[in-house]
């Protein structure tokens, strides 16, 4: 019998399974690396395109939600373990190819799906998008993988804490070092309270709605939700906490309006400017920074019931929109315009109360925009340096004297919180204006872990919050 008649026959090609949900998780990941988009913006398109499809169900996009921000959240980590299975650096590996690995190894790592289903499937996600050639190097990456469990690879690849306390916590929590330092720094205390807030940063958050004051009540949002579906909130007498899967826009109060989706920590901020003790008149307010309108909503439905009224203004035409949308409705009067805070229109001392949320690096909302940890970079504080210090400034000299202002940012790194307020209060680098803190602690009622004040600064995983930072000054001159 001659060589021939031992050959195998060849394995007929076979087409690669097209799995939808693998596949439309690998395109919201392409498109934030890409276009530097964000994934809560990406997602919900995608999900709603693909929903449209007879084979894609509710479960199919709770599949894809999870793949896509856990694949996010702990991509620091799977890049330290993707980087240990392979003879190359890591950045000479396409980012498509990462991006399938970040997925396959995320289903083997961080889920309880099967791990020959999730290697198949993974491979089979590489066969579509990538080719069979590609496809492969991902199936000896991904088998190497899961020869261990997650607890075992990070014993490996992450430096003992011993040696490297930063590095190590970077690697395990899944967080750029410089991140992990500055929240450390603004956080204090042991590891263990670092720790729990890394951990929080990685976990889902709950959607919150708010109740706008004289427009919708936590009790009507409750009864349409259900004990299943609703919870109150925890600190803002307007919140509810929806259930997991819950749908805001299924709400007919959301849909119109008289509610909306606000985090509880912007709530707080929000509710404690508007209750900030006056001496004087308490009739013009001012949302400094208003877009996307959430803050902005809330105050003026707060300020309708005294009979204040509300300047909202934001620099961006578009969010200048969406503020628009968010304030339609409200029943006292208010006014919506685009004007750059630094530079703003109206004269000084015309305010009783002025908010500024002002742009920041956004490490507080962590959880919500967890790819905003790998983009953000430390020379970005330089950059909102200046702003953040001018909209104080300007806002200072907007409210009266006695009037009271707040100063607000979704991060709780030092540099654009407390320093800021201190070089402002101080007068570096500018004209200085007299003002003197307010003790915000007392205005947030119920809420504990504040701090010594006067300032406030919550946490995820104190509060269950974003990580916003709160000064109230009040104008002495």
């Amino acid at each position: 019998m001659n060589e021939q008649a031992h050959r195998r026959p060849p394995k007929p090609y076979r087409r690669p399974k097209k799995d939808p949900v693998r596949i439309l998780a690998f395109e919201a990941l392409r498109a934030v690396d890409e276009r530097d988009a964000y994934a809560n913006l990406v997602l919900p398109p995608l999900l709603k395109k693909a929903r449209e499809k007879d084979d894609f169900d509710a479960r199919d996009a709770a599949l894809a939600t999870e793949l896509v921000y856990g694949t996010l959240r702990r991509q620091g980590t799977y890049d330290a373990i993707i980087s240990a299975c392979i003879d190359r650096p890591l950045r000479e590996v396409d980012p498509p190819v990462l991006d399938v690995l970040a997925l396959g190894a995320h289903q083997l790592l961080g889920t309880r799906i099967p791990t020959h289903a999730a290697v198949s499937a993974s491979v089979e996600l590489a066969r579509v998008v990538l080719g069979d050639g590609r496809a492969r190097f991902v199936n000896a990456v991904l088998r190497k993988i899961s020869q261990d469990d997650l607890d075992t690879w990070l014993e490996r690849v992450a430096p003992p804490y011993e040696d490297d306390a930063e590095d190590h916590l970077a690697v395990v929590h899944s967080h750029p070092r410089w991140v992990v330092s500055a929240l450390w720094d603004s956080l204090g205390g042991p590891r263990a309270g670092i720790e729990d807030l890394l951990d929080a940063d990685n976990e889902r958050p709950e959607v919150t709605l708010v109740a706008r004051p004289g427009r919708s009540t936590t009790g009507e949002l409750l009864d349409v939700l259900g004990e299943e579906s609703g919870l109150p909130g925890r600190w803002s007498p307007y919140a509810v906490r929806l259930a997991e899967g819950g749908e805001p826009g299924a709400i007919e109060a959301v849909r119109d309006g008289r509610a909306g989706v606000q985090d509880e920590g912007s709530q707080l901020v929000a509710i404690a400017l508007a209750n900030a003790p006056l001496d004087g008149p308490d009739e013009r307010w001012l949302d400094g920074c208003a877009g996307p309108g959430g803050k902005a909503a809330l105050l003026g439905a707060l300020a309708a019931q005294r009979g204040a009224s509300l300047l909202a203004s934001e620099k961006q035409p578009h969010r200048a929109r969406l503020v628009e949308r968010a304030l339609a409705g409200n029943p006292g009067p208010y006014q919506v315009i685009a004007a750059d805070g630094t530079r703003p229109p109206w004269r000084e001392g015309s305010f009783d109360r002025v908010l500024v949320d002002v742009p920041c690096t956004g490490l507080g909302a962590l959880r919500r925009r967890p790819e905003a940890r790998w983009r953000r970079r430390p020379e970005d504080l330089e950059g909102f340096a200046p702003l953040q210090r001018g909209l104080l400034r300007e806002a200072l000299k907007a409210v009266r004297v006695g009037g009271v202002v707040g100063y607000a940012t979704c991060s709780p790194h030092l540099a654009e919180t407390r320093v800021v307020v201190d070089d402002v209060l101080k007068g570096r680098g500018g004209e200085a204006v007299e003002a003197e803190l307010v003790d915000a602690r007392p205005l947030m009622p119920g809420v504990p872990a504040l701090g010594d004040g006067p300032d406030v600064q919550l946490w995820p995983h104190l509060h269950g919050t974003d990580a916003m930072y709160l000064a109230l000054l009040r104008r002495t001159a």
